[in-house]
C-alpha cells in the first residue's frame, strides 16, 4: 500500500481504538505522540529499556494500518 494512501486516525482517541482493537493498550500521552507523528509524516524515536513494549506497538501499529513492518 502507498503511504500517501494510508487511512490515518483522525483523532487521539481513534488511535488509542485503532491500537485495542491489536490487542495493544495505549495511553493517552504516547497515543497523542502517535497521532502527531502520524499527521505531520514524521518518524517517531521510542526509546527504553529492553521489553518495554517498543517492538509490540511497532507490530500493533503497522497490523493497524495494514503496513508493512521494517526493522532495522
Amino acid at each position: 500500500m502507498d503511504a500517501n494512501a494510508l487511512d490515518l486516525p483522525a483523532s487521539v482517541d481513534a488511535v488509542v481504538e485503532l491500537l485495542a482493537a491489536q490487542n495493544y493498550l495505549c495511553d493517552r500521552r504516547l497515543a497523542t505522540a502517535l497521532f502527531l507523528a502520524l499527521k505531520l509524516r514524521r518518524p517517531l524515536f521510542l526509546e527504553g529499556e529492553p521489553g518495554v513494549g517498543k517492538t509490540e506497538l511497532a507490530k500493533a501499529l503497522a497490523a493497524a494500518l495494514g503496513t508493512a513492518l521494517l526493522r532495522l
